[in-house]
């Protein structure tokens, strides 16, 4: 958003309110709420962390849906039966089916709500070649999505409270929801009654200590955007007895550390050439790259979730004068040639990312790993590729670059998190569970905070699905706790 207060038209709350439903977070997936509740003809307030809307939606850039209006213009056949069995095999159906079939079957009716708005796609998108087209692209990514339904709020005249955390469900005897106590930045107290409240504060990836107990990584992995989604939310719904879910789902992918997307830097060292961990071998088929999800949990496998990509120069002039195989979404397009390398292959030498020698001895040197084991990565890589078959991994044979010709590189990688992707168990009418699995009156999660869309892992064959997931998720709550109150 352009300034503090864009999107937010009541930034200064009363220390006393009543409301019937109070929305936590005003990401993609509290917004979604707070539209829908409102339309419904609820009076709705928005309380948020941030000085402006959006979170990790911001940068986003673009969400899953099936049977869309796009999809059918452009003759993509998936159908929302083949999206349920695709995404329920992915997850060996460890994730909740009626949630899933819940969210998918809303999808495409939420790109027409969307639509509706003022939200612009520019198609429905493949994340790898010959994968499914789900990913529907927006126009103007996610700033201009959430600067949409930011400017629906105002209109519909829903409160909306920057930098006022909520910090404590207020419950009856009954363990039935009656409210939220939220903090003003000058640490006023601010009391708000409601019938019902739906927490859409997002994930945790922010919060070390989260991630470390709940994600099951023995290494720290830092959050690919600084955004300070630190799980308070969450333990708060714990507090009143919510049941946990899928702590340890995270989407994360292999990053240049201290890179943006626009990187020529990240964009070479996420291609599919030789890629090696701290001990100089090689560790898998780098093709994984197409699907980042996999890239990352791969790279978790690894000592400290490091990675080398190693290359020569033969491959470097290549990735500079005829671009790249894998993108970096829609910042670095597969094609793109990587005309900044030279200087920030440079720039990152100087920062300690990058690496260049004149020997494959000189470049284990430098990045601090065993000159026998990197000899040996490179040397069987190399006969693999002179054999056109890839005898340790089974890449294909397109993919297989000989690292031979001086001067050598390498960059380094760690593994980043995107964000969290459960928390609080909800149903499948984003009802927030308790630990007896009994449904809490009048609380809902929606959005990366809630558990049960992934169950084991993420899964990429719903592409774009975290997006799709918050604000249908979000669709979904404010549609049930309007039922809830009587509206």
């Amino acid at each position: 958003m352009n300034s503090k207060n864009e999107g937010l038209n009541n930034p200064t709350p009363p220390e006393k309110m009543e409301t019937d439903i109070v929305v936590v977070g005003a990401g993609s997936s509290g917004l979604s709420a707070a539209l829908t509740a409102a339309s419904g003809g609820a009076k709705v307030v928005v309380f948020e962390k941030m000085p402006f809307p959006g979170g990790y939606s911001l940068f986003s850039e673009g969400m899953f849906a099936a049977e869309s209006i796009i999809q059918q213009r452009d003759y993509v056949g998936i159908t929302r039966d083949s999206a349920f069995k695709h995404h329920m095999s992915g997850t060996h159906w460890s994730a909740n089916s009626r949630l899933v079939r819940a969210f998918i079957d809303k999808s495409a009716d939420t790109i027409d709500w969307l639509m509706n708005m003022g939200v612009e796609y520019t198609n429905a998108a493949a994340l790898w070649p010959n994968g499914p087209r789900t990913w529907h692209l927006m126009k103007g990514g996610g700033k201009a999505l959430i600067q949409v339904m930011a400017q629906q709020l105002q209109k519909k005249g829903i409160g909306m409270f920057a930098e006022t955390p909520v910090v404590e469900l207020v419950m009856d005897r009954k363990n039935r929801v009656t409210g939220v106590i939220a903090r003003t930045k000058e640490g006023k107290s601010v009391q708000a009654g409601a019938k019902a409240v739906i927490i859409a504060g997002g994930g945790f990836a922010a919060n070390p200590e989260m991630v470390r107990e709940h994600s099951g990584l023995a290494f720290a992995a830092p959050p690919v955007v600084p955004m300070p989604q630190t799980g308070d939310h969450i333990q708060m719904a714990w507090k009143v007895k919510a049941a946990p879910k899928d702590t340890h789902v995270i989407l994360a992918i292999p990053c240049v550390p201290g890179e943006k997307p626009t990187s020529h830097l990240w964009s070479a060292a996420f291609q599919p050439l030789l890629w090696v961990n701290l001990d100089g071998q090689r560790f898998c088929d780098e093709t994984v790259a197409f699907t980042f999800p996999y890239a990352a949990q791969t790279l978790a496998n690894q000592k400290n979730g490091v990675m080398f990509t190693i290359f020569d120069e033969k491959v470097k002039k290549q990735l500079i004068q005829e671009g790249v195989d894998v993108s970096l979404g829609v910042f670095v397009p597969v094609t793109t040639k990587l005309d900044r390398l030279e200087e920030e292959l440079t720039r990152g030498i100087n920062e300690g990312k990058a690496f260049t020698a004149n020997s494959i001895d000189e470049l284990a040197d430098k990045i601090n790993v065993d000159r026998t084991q990197l000899g040996a990565a490179v040397k069987t890589y190399n006969r693999s590729c002179k054999e056109h078959h890839d005898k340790e991994f089974a890449k294909e044979r397109k993919y297989l670059q000989p690292v031979e010709k001086k001067r050598f590189y390498a960059v380094k990688s760690i593994l980043h998190i995107f964000t969290t992707l459960g928390g609080i168990r909800i149903n499948h009418k984003t009802e927030v569970l308790d630990t007896d699995a009994n449904v809490i009156p009048g609380l809902y999660a929606v959005g990366n905070c809630a558990g049960g869309m992934y169950g084991l892992a993420y899964d990429i064959f719903t592409s774009g699905g975290a997006l799709g997931f918050a604000i249908n998720s979000g669709r979904i709550a404010g549609e049930n706790s309007l039922a809830y109150i009587g509206k």
